[in-house]
């Protein structure tokens, strides 16, 4: 075994492949990191980390160009780059890893196995501004500030207001704003996004900081007021970024911060993350753990499974499970087309490979139709790439039309996991393999558990096929003040493709329990096969509604639904609402307490 303790140590017994044993020192450890993965000349790495605090800075970080789905694309500084490894394991015994400034603290590039456990990820300072609010005015359009300053970087320059203000990085405006209880420290009840730009930001005789700007939805006084700034740059990386990799397995990995996502999985497969979370650190007085999704999965494949996880206070979804559309933009010839990345943050992401099956989807249709397998991709740059395919083109393909990878997509499991006290939504799901979603607890600002396969903006694939959502607990849910629903079924197709054809496919939501304050349970549109039975829903005091007189259940153009032996306690007028496509095939029966 080695032990570092300087950057000065000699590494050369690293080759032989036994753990290398770290110890905390003093001062910046990226030098100590750099030197260790430099000299370690195995493509199969061990490290034991000591119990300890442990401090990166970015000034000698490694520097890589790099494409980050749903990031900003750019030149990173990495602290742990193990894109030249086989395999990595990572035993941190407790140790924490406190990062400074615009910092990416790993990647992992082509690995074949990784193992992480027991290791705590977090920055000195939030890239975040935090305020509570004092007074507002809106007929002169200005809201009063009282700003946090412990733990947090922040200045006032010429009528801006800039933040962080590290290392010669700031946001120059708010951007990305959201009112938080100071109680609960999670979204306010009715809380709506707002993108903050303000005329002029006043430093006030008292401290205080005077935003003057008109809003259409202003933060109630009391609110904590978090911003995190413009949306081209409050991205930067995530904690973990694990590309084209294998063999995942995450074990009480834990961060209470991070510059963009926290878990990021691209093109990756077989993965595990158990015991682990995005939280915030006990004690803290900071609201905000990751600026983006606790976790997020891009074209992965074969069994992703989150078990006993914990994840709260990011400002995006819990996690996210996708693939990605391309756009056909021309068709070259009988075997090969140009296809187009089309959303900004998708830019460079490798679509496909030699090998992968595709599956073509052609207006006005929505729904996956013939496949064939990719011989070669050429890319033109990071938004164009010809693809050509081992056997001809389907006829009538047309620019507009789009293609959906269907070998990289997983089956996905999630259980035992706490999901609380955040932006957006508990899980997003989009892919059609088999799926289980049980014994969690959950609360949502927006929908609980989001499905929207959509063929723009985004182009996240895709229709979901074969889900089990069961033995859950929902707790205050869909508190934003936009609508949203505990489960929410909404497809978003271009204007190219026919609204009215079935999406996704074979959803059952039986057996949890529903406790919040409102009646939007169940909003489903363009569904083959949903079942919603045995399910216990209870209407809770203390919160108002947002939207009172909606349904407990709503359906659109759907198809083959079964609604059974649910039990309601409350005062909803209308329990199931059905247009008439969705009648023609819905069954409804042993449902206690329906009007």
């Amino acid at each position: 075994m080695l032990t570092i303790l300087a950057v000065s140590t000699s590494l050369g017994m690293a080759e032989t492949g036994d753990p290398i044993i770290i110890k905390p020192v003093d001062g910046d450890m990226t030098p100590v990191i750099n030197q260790l993965l430099e000299e370690t000349e195995t493509k199969d790495i061990h490290l034991v980390f000591e119990k300890g605090i442990y401090r990166f800075m970015p000034d000698y970080a490694t520097g890589k160009y790099l494409d980050i789905t749903n990031h900003g694309n750019g030149y990173k500084r990495i602290i742990f780059n193990f894109s030249t490894f086989r395999s990595v394991t990572i035993e941190g015994n407790g140790a924490e890893f406190i990062f400074h400034g615009q910092a990416m603290p790993f990647l992992f590039e082509a690995c074949e196995r990784i193992s992480i456990s027991d290791l705590v990820i977090d920055w000195d300072i939030p890239f975040t501004f935090l305020g509570e609010v004092i007074a507002v005015n809106e007929k002169e359009g200005w809201r009063d500030i009282k700003p946090f300053r412990d733990g947090f970087s922040w200045k006032i320059r010429n009528g801006k207001l800039e933040f962080p203000d590290i290392d010669g990085f700031s946001y120059t405006y708010p951007g990305s704003t959201l009112a938080f209880d100071p109680a609960a420290k999670r979204p306010v009840h009715g809380a709506w996004d707002v993108h903050s730009h303000p005329r002029w930001v006043e430093k006030l005789p008292n401290g205080n900081l005077r935003f003057h700007e008109f809003l259409k939805h202003y933060p109630p006084v009391g609110a904590l007021l978090s911003s995190k700034g413009d949306r081209e740059h409050d991205r930067y990386a995530p904690a973990f970024d694990f590309k084209t990799s294998s063999n995942i397995e995450l074990d009480g990995v834990i961060i209470h911060h991070a510059l963009g996502m926290g878990f990021l999985f691209e093109r990756s497969e077989d993965i595990r993350l158990i015991n682990s979370g995005v939280y915030l650190r006990e004690g803290t007085n900071r609201v905000i753990s990751s600026t983006a999704d606790a976790t997020h999965f891009c074209n992965c494949r074969g069994a992703i499974v989150i078990e006993n996880c914990r994840f709260e206070n990011m400002l995006d979804d819990g996690t996210n499970v996708h693939g990605t559309y391309v756009e056909v933009d021309e068709v070259l010839d009988q075997h090969t087309l140009r296809t187009r990345l089309m959303h900004f943050e998708q830019r460079g992401f490798q679509f496909a490979a030699p090998g992968d099956a595709v599956w073509f989807i052609r207006q006005p249709s929505p729904q996956r139709a013939d496949t064939a397998v990719v011989r070669n991709v050429k890319y033109i740059n990071d938004t164009f790439m010809d693809i050509s395919f081992e056997t001809p083109l389907p006829s009538g393909l047309q620019p507009g039309d789009i293609l959906e990878n269907k070998t990289w997509n997983p089956e996905f499991t999630m259980r035992g996991c706490t999901i609380r006290n955040h932006r957006a939504r508990n899980v997003v799901l989009k892919t059609p393999l088999k799926t289980i979603i049980e014994n969690n607890r959950f609360s949502s600002m927006m929908s609980t558990i989001f499905f929207r396969g959509e063929t723009f903006f985004w182009f996240e694939s895709g229709a979901v096929d074969d889900v089990l959502i069961q033995n859950n607990s929902f707790d205050y849910c869909a508190y934003s003040g936009s609508e949203h629903a505990v489960l929410n079924i909404t497809p978003r197709l271009g204007k190219s493709f026919d609204p009215s054809i079935r999406y996704d496919r074979n959803i059952r939501f039986v057996n949890n329990t529903i406790r919040t304050f409102g009646n939007r349970i169940v909003m489903a549109d363009r569904v083959d096969g949903l079942t919603v039975k045995d399910n216990t829903i209870v209407k809770t005091d203390g919160m108002p509604e947002l939207y009172p007189g909606t349904p407990l259940i709503e359906l659109t153009n759907c198809q083959n639904t079964v609604i059974s032996g649910n039990r309601y306690e409350g005062d909803c007028k209308t329990a199931i609402q059905a247009d008439e496509q969705s009648n023609r095939t819905l069954s409804v029966g042993r449902n206690k307490g329906f009007k």
